[in-house]
This record gives C-alpha cells, structure tokens and sequence, in this order.
C-alpha cells in the first residue's frame, strides 16, 4: 500500500499539463475575431465620406429647337456656378462639340453672357436662355432664404434697410415686337434682370444677355445700346427704367 501511492500523485501531476493545454484551443480562436472589426469601420467611414455635399442644384428651362430641346442643370456655391450639366440637348455632332466651349465659357465668365459657338448658334442661344433661368431662379431662391432667415426680431432693423422687392416694367411695343423686363431689388441694390416679353429674333437673343449684364454693372438704366439690336436695346431701357421708378 505504501508503494501505490507514489503511483497514484504521479499519474495525478502527468494529466495537470493536459489540463492546463485544453484552453489555449479556445484562445487562439477567440482572438481570431477582433480582426473583422477594422475593415468594417473603415467601410463605414468611407460611405459617410462618399454622402458628403454640399451647394444648390437647379434645373432651367426647356428650350425647343429646330434642333431639339436644349436644357441646362446647373450647381451653385451661393451665387457661384461650380458645374453645367446638359439635361437635353439635340444629337448632332455640332452639338456636341459646342457643349464643352459653352460650359467652359459659363464657368468663366460666371453669367448667361457668353459668345455663341460658331457652327452651332441654334444650340448656343437655347443654352444660354435655360442657363439664364436657372441663374434667375437660383438669385430668386437665395434672395427668399435670406429675406426668411433676417425675419427675427434682432435683424428686423437690417431686413427692412436690405428687403427684396420685384418689379415689373411697363411693356414697350417696338417694331420687332414687345419689350418688357422685370427687375428684383435688393434694397437699392439691382440683383435681378428677367425678361417678360422680347421680340423671337436672334439679334434680340444674343443682345439680352450683354443688357442683362450690363445693368448689373451700371445699376440703372444708363448702359450702351447693343450693336445690331438697337431697337430691342433702346425697349430695353425705357422698360428698365421704368421698373425702375416703380421701385421708388
């Protein structure tokens, strides 16, 4: 008896190794599971990045062509034109090699005023029209979020020495056809010019745009008679200044 039991404490410290073996099965596969986690976070992150943005996109009119119909998408930073995208515009290869000079030139010049593509005049003045509404339509848009926004009582004293008014002039009937322009004011200040009536003619077509421009500018009715259109300038004017005096 006194033999049997070294035997027994050493077969009892020959299994404690065995013992001690069997949980590290279970930890190599417990850390195996931490490893999924980075790329799952960096998925993520790379989704939310991907989301961001930030400007106005507006839509301007559809022009029809003989051509087909042309129109512009344009994103506004604030009164700022970052990118044109054609929404329609007529399939024909004049066409579309006038559509990258004509987005290139708006993103320039900043505005609807912008030379015709030689070649591709039909295209060009239709651009230029949709390009010019989406611009009224971005100013008409900024104009209201920011007469909104100065509503509180703290800014009532500013909003009403800076409010936004529109005023239509009086219709001018020359012999191409009736004039008529509408004007927004932001207080004294001429932030808008948009055509209500204008003669169907190409001469008028690329004059309108240089009017417009030049109105901004000079902020009254005081700007050069556009060579070519001298009758849709002069109508121009006098309806530009009579919105004007409306304003008061």
């Amino acid at each position: 008896m006194k033999r049997a039991i070294p035997v027994v404490v050493l077969s009892i410290a020959g299994l404690v190794p065995v013992w001690r073996y069997e949980p590290s099965v279970g930890g190599t596969t417990s850390s195996a599971e931490p490893a999924s986690t980075p790329s799952a976070s960096s998925s993520s992150s790379s989704s939310s990045s991907s989301g961001s943005s930030s400007g106005t996109v507006v839509k301007g009119t559809t022009i029809n062509t003989d051509k087909g119909p042309v129109q512009v998408q344009v994103a506004f930073s604030g009164d700022k034109i970052t990118a044109v995208k054609m929404l329609q515009q007529p399939n024909h290869p004049q066409t579309t090699a006038a559509v990258p000079k004509l987005v290139a030139e708006t993103l320039k010049a900043q505005s609807a005023d912008i030379d015709t593509v030689s070649g591709a005049t039909i295209t060009s003045d239709a651009y230029k029209k949709s390009l010019q509404a989406a611009i009224d339509k971005n100013a008409k848009s900024s104009s209201s979020s920011s007469s909104s926004s100065s509503s509180s009582p703290s800014a009532s004293a500013s909003s009403s020495a800076a409010s936004t008014k529109t005023v239509a002039g009086s219709t001018v009937n020359t012999s191409k056809g009736a004039v008529q322009v509408q004007v927004t004011f932001t207080g004294d200040k001429i932030t808008t010019v948009k055509m209500l009536q204008q003669p169907n003619h190409p001469q008028t077509t690329a004059a309108v745009p240089k009017l417009v421009a030049e109105t901004l500018k000079a902020q009254s009715a005081d700007i050069d008679t556009v060579s070519g259109a001298t009758i849709t300038s002069d109508g121009y004017k006098e309806s530009l200044q009579a919105a004007i005096d409306a304003k008061g």
